[in-house]
């Protein structure tokens, strides 16, 4: 997919299309929400990517300036002059921030924010926007594959762009919920992601 004006995806980009075969949904059921301390059981259907329709339905409403943001104009700017990653697998990535703690040891439930975006910018999911960070266990094919790996390499306190290729995303399309662009299938989409604390290496700590 050939970069643009208007792309988020860096200059260079490029999609291995039938590399990585993936057949994940974004996050799957098993995962939840918590609070700093306190796990919540999420609602049947209620807070996955193809529940909560009319929280995130409002969002959509508003103006792109309005909804809430990982990286500012300020940020946006400061990420051209910052170095771009490109991995084995064709995930590439620049850290806005690169933190101070662990990384996620595989198989350790992490807790993250994100904006998901397709190339242009529109955003079709975000944690920002239910107003409570997401917790799933990395590593563990809960998630779709280029957010795992983006993740898997991060640090506690750490915020990073991820450009993730399409097998690596949704090789089958995402129909997103009333208001959200929809992924084609085997798209490049774009992620911004805090890893915000390790809740497991926490709780050895304490």
């Amino acid at each position: 997919m050939a970069s643009s004006a208007t792309s988020l995806l860096p200059l260079g980009y490029r999609s291995k299309v039938g590399m990585h075969p993936s057949f994940r949904m974004l996050f799957l059921p098993q995962s939840t929400f918590i609070t700093r301390r306190n796990l919540i059981n999420l609602v049947s259907g209620g807070l996955g990517l193809y529940g909560g329709a009319s929280r995130f339905a409002e969002a959509a409403g508003l103006p792109p300036e309005d909804k809430p943001k990982l990286c500012d104009d300020a940020c946006e700017k400061e990420l051209e002059n910052v170095p771009l990653v490109t991995t084995e697998t064709g995930l590439q990535y620049k850290d806005i921030i690169v933190g101070g703690g662990p990384s996620p040891p595989p198989g350790f439930q992490v807790t993250a924010n994100y904006v998901a975006m397709i190339p242009s910018g529109q955003i079709f999911d975000s944690s920002l926007e239910k107003g409570q960070p997401y917790v799933f266990r990395v590593g563990s094919d809960q998630v779709i594959k280029g957010l795992d790996e983006g993740i898997l390499s991060m640090k506690v306190g750490g915020k990073r762009r991820l450009y993730i290729p399409g097998p690596l995303a949704f090789p089958k399309g995402l129909t997103s919920a009333p208001g959200r662009p929809r992924v084609a299938p085997n798209s490049p989409v774009v992620f911004d992601v805090s890893l915000e604390y390790i809740p497991g290496l926490e709780l050895e700590e304490d």
